[in-house]
C-alpha cells in the first residue's frame, strides 16, 4: 500500500461522515479599507502549556527519504528553512528496513531535533485476522504477542540509540480506530498493553494517536490510573475534527505531569499541487493557532515533510503551507511557553504569544481583504526598543521586514491584508534577534534570563527527567522538574554537576550558572510556582568535547530528586 493511496482512502471516509476540511479564507472578510481591531493584551505571566515544536514526518519506505539539502531546509532555523524541531519517523514492522530512515533521523537529532516514532503494524507473526464490520480480513495483534510486541517496539529504540539518536518517544499504534489497511486496535486493548507491558518500553510512551481525536479512544487511558501511569504523552490526529472538539477537559483534569501532542494531520486538504494554494495556506496558520490556544497542544506535526500539499514541495522549496508553519516553528522554540493573549481581536484575526527566557513571540493571522491596523500591549512591562518581525502574504514568504518600535509595553503594527506575521520583543532589557539574510543550520538558541524572583521556599521533594540530543561537538538537554511532594513550591533551584568538558552557551526557562562544573538552574519570574504534581520543562545549548554524559544527581531546594 503506497502513501498516496492510504491519503485518498481518507478523504474518502472524511467525506463520508461530512467533516472534510474545507478552505475558509473565502468566507465573509473585511473589505478593502483598513479596520482597526481591539487591542491584542498579552499576559506575561499568564502561563499555559509547554511548546515541544513543530514538525512533520519522513516515511522513505513510501515517498523516499529527504535528501541532504531538504534535512537542512527541514530543520533549519536561519532564513529559508522551515525550523521544524519535530521529526516523526515509522516503525517498521520489518527489522531489515529500520535503517531507511536513520541517516534523515541522524540529521535532525545532530540539529537538536526531537525524534519519536509511530508504528503501523507489527510484525506478521503476532498479528492475527478477524473481522471488523464488514471487513472480513481485519488485523489485530495478538493477546499472546503483547509481551514481544513490547518487545518489538524496545528493540528499535535501541536500534535508533545504537546509531546516534535517542528517541523522544515511542508510539503504540498510528490511528488504532481507522486501520482498514494496517492494525487495529479497541480502547481497552490499548488500556491493557499499558497496563501489562508498556512499563518496559526503555522511552516515553504514547498513545493513542485516533485519527480524528476520537475522545473515547483516550478517554480510558485517562480514567484508569494503572494505564496512565505507564503512557507519557496521549497524542492525537486531527483529520475532519472540528474546532468546536479540539479542547480537552478531561485531560487538563487528569493529565496532570503528561504531555498533549497533534502528531499528525494535513489541512485543509491533500489536493495536488495545493502547498502552494493562496490564500488557501492562510487556513494552516488559522489550524495551528487553534491547534495552540483552543486544543492546547505541545506539538504540532504535519504529515509527509516534503509533499506537493505539504510544508516542503518535491523540488525541496518552502511551499505556501510551509510558510505559514515557519511563521511560528522557526520562532517558538522548543521550551517556550503559551501565554495568554486576546485571541480574535477583530473577525478573521488570531493571535497568539510565547515566551522563552526574556524573549516573546507574537504570532498574527490576518485573513481578510484589508489590512488591519493592530496594537499588542504587553502586560507588567515597561518593555520599549526594536521589534523583529517576518512576514508571509501572497508574494512573499517567512520575509524579514523592517525592525518596529515598541514602546513602553505597546505596539502598533499594520497586518497586510491576507497575511501572516510573527514578531519577536525583548522584554527585561533584552534585544531580539535581527531579522538574517543568510540560511543558518543550527537550534536557536535563547537568551539567558534575568532572575526577578525571590528566594526559593518550600518543596519535600522532586523527579527530574532530562533527556539530550548529542552532534560532533554539542548538544542539547531537556530537563522536566516535576514537584511529587504535597505542599507547593514557591521558587525553586535544581542544583546538579555537568560532565567533565561541556559548557551551556544558552538556555531557556531558568537561570542557569556557571557554565560549567555545578551548576545551578533557577526559576525565572513566570515559572517559580510548582504546585503538587506539576511540572516545568527547562533546558540549555551547550558544547563538549567528546563527553555527552548526563548527570548523575540533581537536587531541588536542597533536596534529592529521584531521576527518572
Amino acid at each position: 500500500m503506497s502513501g498516496e493511496r492510504r491519503l485518498l482512502s481518507r478523504r474518502a471516509v472524511l467525506a463520508t461522515l461530512g467533516t472534510v476540511p474545507v478552505a475558509t479564507v473565502a468566507a465573509s472578510v473585511l473589505g478593502a479599507t483598513e479596520a482597526s481591531a481591539a487591542t491584542a493584551n498579552i499576559n506575561l505571566s499568564a502561563q499555559r502549556q509547554t511548546i515541544k515544536g513543530f514538525g512533520g514526518m519522513a516515511h522513505a519506505s513510501w515517498i523516499g527519504d529527504l535528501t541532504a539539502a531538504q534535512r537542512d531546509t527541514a530543520f533549519g532555523t536561519g532564513e529559508g528553512r522551515l525550523g521544524f524541531s519535530i521529526l516523526r519517523i515509522p516503525v517498521n514492522e520489518n527489522q531489515s528496513d529500520w535503517s531507511r530512515d536513520l541517516a534523515t533521523a541522524q540529521r535532525a537529532a545532530a540539529l537538536g531535533v526531537t525524534v519519536f516514532a509511530s508504528p503501523w503494524n507489527p510484525p506478521a507473526s503476532m498479528t492475527e485476522t478477524f473481522t471488523h464490520g464488514s471487513q472480513t480480513n481485519a488485523k489485530r495483534l495478538k493477546y499472546s504477542s503483547y509481551g514481544a510486541y513490547a518487545q518489538h517496539l524496545n528493540d528499535f529504540n535501541s536500534y535508533m540509540r545504537t546509531n546516534g539518536v535517542n528517541l523522544y518517544a515511542i508510539s503504540v499504534q498510528n490511528e488504532p480506530d481507522y486501520a482498514s489497511t494496517w492494525t487495529w486496535w479497541t480502547a481497552t486493548e490499548i488500556v491493557n498493553f499499558l497496563k501489562q507491558n508498556a512499563g518496559v518500553i526503555g522511552t516515553r510512551v504514547m498513545a493513542p494517536e485516533s485519527f480524528q481525536y476520537i475522545k473515547s479512544m483516550s478517554d480510558p487511558i485517562l480514567n484508569d490510573a494503572a494505564a496512565l501511569a505507564n503512557v507519557d504523552i496521549i497524542g492525537a490526529h486531527l483529520y475532519g475534527t472540528s474546532y468546536a472538539n479540539f479542547p480537552y477537559p478531561l485531560f487538563k483534569q487528569k493529565g496532570a505531569g503528561k504531555e498533549l501532542w497533534m502528531t499528525e494531520v494535513y489541512y485543509p486538504n491533500s489536493n495536488a499541487n495545493s502547498g502552494d494554494a493562496w490564500p488557501e495556506a492562510l487556513d494552516v496558520g488559522e489550524h495551528i493557532h487553534h491547534a495552540m490556544v483552543d486544543a492546547e497542544f505541545q506539538a504540532y506535526v504535519w504529515w509527509y515533510i516534503r509533499r506537493s500539499y505539504g510544508p516542503m514541495r518535491e523540488d525541496g522549496q518552502i511551499s505556501k503551507r510551509g510558510a505559514m508553519m515557519a511563521q511560528f516553528a522557526r520562532f517558538v522554540r522548543p521550551g517556550y511557553v503559551r501565554i495568554d493573549a486576546t485571541a480574535n481581536p477583530t473577525s478573521n484575526v488570531f493571535v497568539s504569544a510565547y515566551r522563552g527566557g526574556e524573549t516573546v513571540v507574537i504570532v498574527a493571522v490576518n485573513k481578510n481583504t484589508s489590512s488591519v491596523s493592530q496594537q499588542f500591549t504587553l502586560s507588567n512591562t515597561t518593555a520599549s526598543g526594536s521589534v523583529s518581525n517576518w512576514l508571509t502574504d501572497g508574494s512573499r514568504n517567512v520575509a524579514p521586514q523592517s525592525a518596529l518600535t515598541m514602546s513602553n509595553g505597546s505596539l502598533t503594527v499594520t497586518l497586510p491584508a491576507r497575511s501572516m506575521m510573527t514578531f519577536v520583543v525583548g522584554v527585561n532589557g533584552t534585544t531580539p534577534p535581527t531579522p538574517s539574510t543568510s540560511p543558518t543550520v543550527g537550534p536557536s538558541p535563547t537568551p539567558t534570563p534575568i532572575p526577578t524572583t525571590p528566594p526559593p521556599t518550600g518543596g519535600t521533594g522532586a523527579r527530574v527527567s532530562y533527556t539530550t540530543s548529542t552532534w560532533d561537538t554539542g548538544l542539547t538537554a531537556n530537563i522536566s522538574i516535576t514537584n511529587t511532594g504535597s505542599s507547593t513550591i514557591n521558587g525553586w533551584t535544581l542544583t546538579f554537576t555537568l560532565p567533565s568538558g561541556q559548557s551551556i552557551t544558552s538556555s531557556w526557562n531558568a537561570t542557569f550558572s556557571p557554565s560549567s562544573g555545578q551548576v545551578s538552574a533557577r526559576n525565572v519570574s513566570y515559572n517559580g510556582t510548582l504546585a503538587p504534581g506539576a511540572t516545568v520543562d527547562i533546558g540549555f545549548q551547550a558544547t563538549h568535547t567528546g563527553n555527552t554524559a548526563k548527570p548523575t544527581a540533581f537536587t531541588l531546594n536542597g533536596v534529592p530528586c529521584t531521576v527518572a
